[in-house]
């Protein structure tokens, strides 16, 4: 009995039927929910904050897809104050869609054809760059905005219009008409090794450091474009320029598809120079390198040369140099006169340049044979000083007749004997000049010889007959050479043009 009264009592106190059906129906609900939803009431989503120049008409909770998966909503759109449609986007995405890096982009995108509901597609960007800081916003060079119907519309106007109507014109009738179509399918063949070399080309514009070199090329590139858009009219006026020289080779159709295979022949004798210069190019590029610590140093060159430019600007103002340069040029004239009449005072100056160098010098540089202890082989020019000291050994006395001339002689008992010699012997004939030639140039005379026969008092016939007949003999041979014919003939040459001047 006691325990079918605690059985009661449990009864009494469990729950009621309405009460657990109740409960049951939220569960099933909340569960329904968040199936349907498949939101995470106990996720903490991350936020990410994009800045668009144009939102177009995005709203919150639009979703966030990241590789076409949906990774979250957009959370606000708050206009950027003083910026005419920019917008900063708050986007909550899960945190398995982190991290995001600093080349991470995000694009709007419509999810309908023409128009409406739009979602934002997001690239988390490459792996290697560094990873966003928490907080900071994407840039607005990073993010981009769909181009609406309406934005296309408003571009194509009548003028653009009817310019993409004349491109397509041309294009088809011209371009793909008329054999353009075969000979765009011909040249697919050709396309492959084509298509190699500009990949090629594309992998050395790279450069040698692709993560800087092609960020210097872009921001050249930015820095040109800016440049251009700088002065519209004259952008305007480049295209119309281009406009015409397209209109201008398309009217030269026929001379220019005659020049096509001109240059094919052109581009192969022109490879081998490529080559050429491809090979050249990485000299070129250390020539280059080694060029830079000149060129750092030019202005400082160029500064430190404007004073030596300026001084001599002034140099030659017309009271310097430039006067001098006048009064120099009115002399010119009597200068080339002058140089005509000296013309002949400068052919006796060589001459005689001449004869003093091949005949006077080697005179007076040969030596002289003798027995005479200390004296021999002594040059001509020491033996004529020489000569003097005999001379000074000369005196005259007067009486009531006439003058007397006393000179020093050799005693002659020194003549006989065997050490008595006299030196030199005197000629055979003492009234006989030497041989002279007045008809050959001083220039190719023979230079005189000076050495002569020493011998006993006693035989001076014998050793004069032998010592002119050897000199004779060698005199002879002279005159009879061909060197000294040679010499004849152009003296005889320079001799006539001589007379004809005259």
């Amino acid at each position: 009995m006691a325990l079918f009264r605690r059985s009661k009592q449990q009864r009494r106190r469990s729950m009621s039927t309405f009460r657990a059906g109740l409960i049951a129906l939220a569960l099933i609900s909340l569960l329904a929910y968040f199936g349907f939803t498949k939101s995470n009431p106990f996720a903490s989503p991350e936020q990410v904050t994009a800045v668009f120049e144009n939102a177009n008409g995005l709203k919150p909770k639009s979703p966030v897809r990241i590789a076409g998966v949906e990774m979250g909503k957009v959370k606000k759109v708050v206009g950027i104050p003083g910026a005419t449609g920019a917008a900063e986007v708050t986007m909550e995405v899960k945190d398995n869609a982190l991290p995001l890096h600093t080349d991470a982009e995000a694009k709007i995108r419509t999810r309908i054809f023409l128009e409406g509901n739009f979602f934002v597609d997001i690239r988390p960007g490459t792996p290697s760059a560094p990873i966003l800081p928490k907080g900071e916003p994407i840039p607005m060079r990073q993010t981009y905005s769909p181009v609406q119907f309406g934005d296309v519309l408003r571009v194509l106007q009548s003028d653009v219009r009817g310019d993409l109507r004349t491109l397509l014109a041309e294009f088809s009738l011209k371009g793909l008409g008329g054999g353009g179509a075969e000979a765009f399918n011909r040249t697919i063949d050709f396309m492959e090794p084509a298509y190699k070399s500009t990949a090629l080309v594309n992998d050395a514009l790279l450069g040698e450091n692709p993560d800087r070199d092609l960020q210097r090329v872009l921001r050249g590139q930015q820095r040109v474009a800016a440049a251009l858009t700088v002065d519209p009219a004259a952008l305007q006026g480049l295209v119309t320029n281009i406009n015409t020289t397209a209109g201008a080779l398309a009217r030269e159709d026929v001379s220019l598809a005659a020049s096509i295979p001109a240059l094919r022949d052109l581009l192969r004798t022109g490879s081998p120079a490529l080559a050429s210069l491809n090979d050249a190019l990485p000299s070129l590029r250390q020539f280059a390198v080694e060029a830079l610590p000149g060129v750092r140093s030019t202005p400082r060159t160029i500064d430190a040369a404007l004073p030596f430019l300026r001084q001599t600007r002034l140099l030659f103002r017309r009271p310097e140099l430039r006067g001098f340069t006048a009064q120099t040029r009115r002399q010119i004239p009597r200068l080339v006169t002058l140089n005509r009449r000296l013309r002949p005072l400068l052919g006796e100056a060589r001459e005689l340049s001449s004869c003093a160098n091949n005949t006077v010098l080697p005179y007076l540089e040969s030596p002289i044979d003798s027995t005479e202890a200390g004296n021999d082989m002594q040059e001509v020019r020491r033996q004529i000083n020489r000569s003097f000291v005999g001379l000074a050994g000369e005196s005259r006395t007067n009486d009531a007749n006439t003058p007397w001339f006393r000179i020093g002689a050799v005693s002659p008992t020194n003549l006989t004997g065997p050490t008595g010699r006299v030196e030199p012997l005197p000629p055979v004939g003492a009234n006989t000049p030497p041989s002279h030639r007045p008809d050959v140039p001083c220039e190719t005379q023979v230079p005189p010889d000076l050495a002569a026969p020493g011998a006993p008092g006693g035989s001076f016939n014998t050793f004069n007959d032998a010592a002119r007949r050897a000199r004779t003999a060698k005199v002879q041979k002279y005159f009879r050479s061909d060197k000294f014919k040679k010499m004849a003939e152009r003296a005889s040459r320079r001799g006539q043009k001589k007379g004809a001047k005259r």
